[in-house]
């Protein structure tokens, strides 16, 4: 098979590198222009240099130019992963079996930028990689392949989507291999299940010390390694300190009820009451500082039983 790999983050990276170790031919590695202020090549830019592939940063992958050079590839199949825009029908048609693309979720559950983000702030037990075959709607096309995995309760959603990444690149292999013989299983999805998973923001790092523990456990998990959970530590003498939480446990212990966000151990832990049990802040960081064990931070920051975090 011709495949034309279209991918930006390091999501795709995994499929980019098993596909070029396979029997198919991986023509080109299509990712979006680098942005920002200091703008850095995306990773799949550099695994393509790495090994060897063409590489190319259009603006808009579905204009007419765009279309025309990539068409002269004369590509069977596109492979879509991690790309960060929408293909019109109009692009996937420059291919003679259109384009796949592979999903961190078990669709039609999470369609969307964020899928394994939010399986991680609901809660969820588990989530998968799915293959669909790509239709101009967002992530709506019939599945060609479906993995299901379990999620650690104390996994990151950045350590979930290492894992999904790799399981999904031999996922995607076998889905093109079975393209390439007319061996593929399409199943439509069930449109009535499907739930949204949009991109997440950095106000929805806020924590809410109102709500529960497990709850507010799920959202530093899931906003690891971007935008990140934060809360702001009230002091009586000085001004408010920002403190971004990066790790936290379920406390069992005890304490004496107080309103959520109060704290209630700074005795070699940090705990705090939430809106249904207790929390203990494992890793903390103060704004402008680095990331450090809450025993440390608590060696340098004279919290007190009963300050406030809001």
């Amino acid at each position: 098979m011709r495949i034309i790999l279209l991918g930006t983050g390091p999501f795709a990276v995994p499929s980019l590198r098993t596909l070029e170790a396979s029997e198919h031919k991986v023509l080109m590695a299509v990712s979006r222009p680098p942005r920002g202020r200091k703008p850095m090549p995306a990773p799949v830019q550099v695994a393509a240099e790495s090994l060897g592939i063409p590489d190319w940063q259009p603006e808009t992958v579905n204009s007419d130019e765009a279309r025309a050079r990539l068409r002269e590839l004369r590509a069977d199949l596109l492979v879509v992963c991690d790309y960060g825009e929408i293909l019109k029908s109009e692009t996937l048609a420059i291919a003679r079996l259109g384009g796949i693309n592979l999903h961190g979720s078990l669709l039609p559950k999470y369609r969307g930028a964020a899928p394994v983000q939010w399986a991680v702030l609901n809660g969820d037990s588990e989530t998968g990689n799915t293959v669909i075959q790509m239709t101009p709607g967002l992530d709506a096309g019939p599945a060609l392949g479906v993995e299901r995995v379990a999620i650690d309760p104390d996994e990151t959603a950045g350590e979930l989507e290492v894992r999904l990444a790799e399981l999904g690149a031999a996922l995607v292999l076998r889905v093109v291999d079975e393209l390439a013989t007319g061996t593929e299983s399409p199943v439509e999805q069930d449109k009535s299940q499907a739930t949204k998973a949009p991109r997440l923001a950095k106000e929805h790092g806020e924590i809410d010390w109102s709500r529960s523990a497990v709850e507010i456990k799920n959202q530093v998990r899931a906003l690891q390694p971007w935008p990140r959970a934060f809360t702001d530590w009230h002091r009586s003498a000085d001004a408010a300190l920002r403190l971004i939480v990066h790790r936290v446990a379920l406390c069992d212990e005890t304490f004496s009820e107080s309103t959520p966000g109060n704290v209630v151990s700074t005795t070699g832990q940090l705990v705090v009451t939430t809106g249904d049990g207790f929390l203990s802040l494992l890793e903390v960081q103060p704004a402008g500082k680095r990331v450090m064990r809450a025993e440390e931070f608590l060696r340098g920051n004279p919290m007190q039983v009963g300050d406030e975090l809001l």
